[in-house]
């Protein structure tokens, strides 16, 4: 498998997994707070996509200084990388916030 197919996969994941891990953490602490559950699961899974997009990129300067090399050096093959990488990102984290409204019964129960 190249380092491309690779670094693509693994930026997929990250935030997908960032995502639903937190919705899970957050869906137990509802419990342990006597909150409902799937509300708070669905609301965190909503409010953490930003953050899971920032963490599976590593952080925004290493992509920031890709885009300075692209347009400044010329060097479009690393910005197109870079956007393919934020895209991946961006699919993975909106799989992981719509992954529970297609779990059986989770999808009724929201507003």
């Amino acid at each position: 498998m190249s380092s491309f197919l690779g670094a693509v996969i693994y930026h997929f994941l990250v935030s997908f997994g960032v995502v639903l891990g937190a919705a899970c953490f957050a869906g137990i602490a509802a419990v342990i707070n006597d909150q409902p559950p799937l509300k708070a699961m669905n609301d965190m899974a909503s409010f953490v996509k930003v953050w899971a997009i920032a963490i599976a990129l590593g952080g925004s300067f290493n992509s920031l200084k890709m885009f300075e090399k692209g347009l400044l050096q010329g060097e479009i093959r690393a910005m197109a990388r870079e956007v393919i990488y934020i895209i991946c990102a961006m699919a993975g984290a909106n799989c992981g916030s719509y992954v529970f409204k297609f779990v059986p019964g989770f999808g009724d129960l929201l507003p």
